[in-house]
């Protein structure tokens, strides 16, 4: 049920991955720039390099594999090859010219580095849930990843360098794919943060969050939620709040605004019937809850999102 949920959440807050470039280099090198994405990941295909931004001490040391989670950076430098003489800038390319799958060593001897980047585009509602639910800097080690991550960043170079037809379509599957992985070996490496992703892997409150996850819209009270997780009302309360980083009725009334906002962005539901569905005693006690939390009207939000829906997007920027 946890692949499910976390299915549901991706769903919900349409999550896309984007990749915004990358380079294949031999030598010394060092990469650097301003970070405008608020989640942005940085993988290190193949080769090593050390990797320095904003709110971390130390560098972090990348190793063939390995993937970088930036939460709301504003800058990022990454310097690595082996040799003599300074470093070479690089600046990394959207059109990916410099990337080459054959990995065979150069005239100058020594296979070469390649790192790719990729953003990660959500909604509103989805930023400020992948942002809370990530530290300002993850690492997923490829040591201790699953192998669905390597195969991910394996078929993502292979769209990106291999020319087909589709391969813009392709490329945009593989980064949302990519995602999913990074964040699934993250989770097992890492202790996670209070948020959405910490209790959705907590097995100890799975129970409860099956049943609100199920049935949304039921008057769920704490203590069936507890029973359900077979802990005192209490201890139920402390421990969900530790993961959750809020009480379990604040995480339940979130959720029911999220499927409230993925109706009213993708149907035509009556707001008396999606009220009623969410479990809200009338239309005006979901409209207030609804602007309480979204900041706009369910209304408004159904006529910007559908007006925001058909204009044209703007081109991507490496």
């Amino acid at each position: 049920m946890v692949v499910d949920q976390l299915s549901e959440v991706f769903d919900l807050v349409e999550v896309r991955g984007q990749m915004t470039g990358g380079f294949e280099v031999r030598g010394r090198w060092v990469s650097r720039g301003a970070v405008d994405d608020p989640l942005k990941l940085a993988a290190m295909v193949r080769g090593r390099a050390r990797l320095t931004t904003d709110g971390i001490d130390d560098p972090i040391e990348l190793e063939p594999g390995d993937v970088a989670i930036l939460n709301n950076r504003s800058w990022l430098c990454m310097e690595g090859g082996t040799g003599g003489g300074p470093p070479r800038e690089i600046v990394p390319e959207q059109t990916y010219r410099t990337i080459r799958t054959d990995g065979t060593d150069g005239a100058d001897g020594g296979a070469p580095d390649v790192v790719i980047g990729c953003r990660v585009d959500v909604n509103p509602a989805g930023q400020a849930l992948l942002l809370e639910a990530l530290p300002p800097v993850g690492h997923v080690r490829a040591s201790a990843a699953a192998a669905g991550l390597r195969r991910s960043l394996d078929r993502l170079i292979d769209e990106v360098t291999g020319g087909r037809p589709g391969s813009a379509f392709a490329i945009r599957q593989c980064g949302q794919l990519l995602l999913l992985e990074v964040l699934r070996a993250y989770v097992g490496q890492a202790e996670l943060p209070p948020g959405w992703l910490r209790v959705l892997t907590d097995e100890r409150l799975r129970p409860a969050l099956n049943l609100m996850h199920a049935d949304p819209g039921r008057p769920w009270r704490l203590e069936d939620l507890a029973h359900a997780a077979a802990m005192s009302r209490t201890s139920f309360a402390e421990r969900f709040r530790t993961m959750a980083g809020v009480p379990p009725l604040t995480y339940l009334n979130r959720w029911r605004m999220l499927l409230a906002q993925r109706a009213l962005r993708d149907g035509d539901v009556r707001i008396g019937s999606l009220a009623a569905e969410l479990g809200y005693a009338s239309d005006s006690a979901f409209s207030t809850a609804f602007k309480r939390e979204v900041g706009e009207s369910p209304l408004r939000f159904r006529h910007r999102t559908r007006q925001t829906a058909v204009l044209p997007t703007p081109a991507t920027q490496a």
